[in-house]
């Protein structure tokens, strides 16, 4: 987006917005069963916004009923792609209308930057939908080699119901991930957004209403994880269940499966990624520029985070100038002025748990080089970014998602070195790699066990390449890319034999 409004117009946007606040089940905005409700709080503030539907078991299973009996009509699942496909577009241009107003939303039920939502989360999100839209019609099937008068048709049909649990960090764009190749195909979907930030999901339930989707086929449960998510991975209508966030609770959500219906479970989940600078690359300023956004880039909440920096020993004060010169250059404070690249924390819990680690990191000798204490911006929940040096290898900090604003530099003694320690984790989602070798680039990317490897920038790809990981950062699937489309489906195949 090449222009901002100012941070008062933005302010009065806010002031002046309707929350929506009710769950989204068969096509209606309705109170939760029980008629509890937990309020939803601006982090930048310590206000509250508004009280939200607080939805537990019953709601769950009215939904998942609308779901299957939508699914069931073919409303939804048996029109023609190439119609799904114009319905969502149609969703599409309404988020592209509404986009200052979703990212307003989103910044103030979040604390995320409204620069970083007008500029990458929504148009992001909006390209993402786009594309799986147009690969609506687009999915075909294939025929076996099974000889003379046998026809083998391999064939792939929406699998019914699809749940989503969401994480807090991208609230818009994880729904985009997964309702692009879940809707598109010919899914019911529900979707269960993080309690801390469910109010731009609420929205876009709306805005596909009004854009055609037919009642109960995208329905929205906010509320509690412990009990909508566990009720979700437990619920015997369910077939596939796609989950983001922690490894601790993508692990129950296989142990629900297990216990109910075998549904499928596909779980993205955390990471601990390194950021290797090779000893050949000397454009330190590069790289440092790359680092701030590979570590602080969403505070740091972030999966994908760069939170173990690995440079060549000799090297290391180089880099490090460089990188504490181009942090100066990310302001921190009112997420509602374009001028800040840095907003807050998400929550309360999230901010002790970031500061728990930072005194962690102190404690077990590490020297702060920048940052390491809130910073002082009103009632909100800030922390200035921060980078750790003189740790070791074995520190909490180096072994342990943070999930905020820390990153931590470690220096290798050789390349080799640096690759062992880049894989020294139990986590395998992403890794950055700056060289100027193109073979070292090939050598070293194909090497580093990370689902996604970036070379000479930090980049999670785009919306045609898979994005997922290995060991602890992942499980039964894939997030972007037509891989996406395989985990929402059921491949049938079709034998017939000719000779009749």
């Amino acid at each position: 987006m090449s222009q901002f409004l100012t941070c008062q117009e933005y302010e009065n946007l806010a002031a002046n917005l309707k929350y929506p606040t009710q769950a989204f089940i068969g096509g209606k905005f309705v109170s939760a069963a029980s008629g509890k409700t937990f309020a939803t709080i601006n982090p930048a503030t310590g206000k509250d916004l508004a009280q939200v539907a607080s939805c537990g078991k019953e709601d769950v299973d009215k939904a998942v009923s609308v779901a299957r009996k939508t699914f069931d009509s073919g409303v939804w699942s048996k029109m023609h792609p190439t119609e799904r496909k114009k319905i969502f577009l149609r969703l599409c241009g309404l988020m592209e209308k509404h986009m200052v107003e979703l990212a307003v939303l989103e910044s103030i039920d979040s604390g995320k930057p409204i620069r970083e939502n007008l500029c990458t989360d929504l148009p992001e999100t909006i390209e993402c939908l786009e594309w799986h839209a147009e690969f609506s019609d687009k999915q075909y099937g294939s025929t076996s080699p099974s000889g003379n008068l046998k026809r083998g048709l391999i064939v792939r049909e929406p699998s019914g119901v699809v749940a989503c649990v969401l994480p807090w960090n991208f609230p818009l764009q994880m729904v985009g991930w997964k309702l692009g190749p879940a809707l598109s195909e010919g899914n019911s979907v529900i979707i269960k957004p993080a309690s801390v930030t469910c109010l731009s999901t609420l929205r876009l339930a709306e805005l596909a209403a009004e854009a055609g989707v037919p009642e109960g086929v995208l329905q929205v449960l906010p509320g509690p994880g412990g009990l909508v998510g566990e009720a979700l991975g437990r619920h015997m209508d369910i077939d596939v269940l796609s989950f983001t966030g922690s490894t601790d609770v993508g692990r129950r959500f296989l142990q629900y499966s297990a216990e109910s219906n075998l549904k499928r479970v596909v779980l993205e989940l955390g990471g601990k990624s390194p950021f290797v600078l090779l000893e050949d690359f000397t454009d330190f300023e590069f790289a440092a520029s790359q680092a701030c956004s590979a570590a602080f880039w969403n505070m740091g909440e972030n999966c994908t985070a760069n939170s173990r920096i690995i440079v060549p020993a000799s090297k290391k004060e180089a880099f490090l100038s460089a990188f504490v010169t181009a942090l100066s250059q990310w302001r921190m404070g009112n997420p509602l002025d374009p001028a800040n690249a840095l907003g807050s924390m998400v929550s309360e819990q999230q901010f002790k748990t970031v500061m728990g680690y930072i005194e962690k990191g102190k404690a077990e000798g590490g020297r702060i080089v920048t940052g390491g204490k809130a910073a002082p911006i009103g009632s909100g929940l800030f922390i200035e970014p921060t980078i750790f040096d003189n740790v070791k290898r074995d520190a909490t900090v180096v072994r342990e998602e943070i999930f905020g604003p820390v990153t931590a530099i470690l220096t290798a003694t050789s390349d080799e070195d640096a690759l062992a320690l880049a894989n020294d984790t139990c986590y395998g989602l992403h890794g950055s790699i700056f060289t100027e070798s193109l073979t070292k680039a090939h050598a070293f990317a194909s090497e580093l066990k990370a689902g996604t490897v970036s070379v000479n920038c930090f980049s999670e790809g785009d919306n045609t390449t898979p994005f997922g990981g290995y060991k602890l950062s992942g499980f039964g699937g894939k997030d972007k890319g037509r891989e996406s489309h395989d985990q929402y489906t059921e491949q049938k195949t079709i034998f017939i034999n000719l000779d009749r």
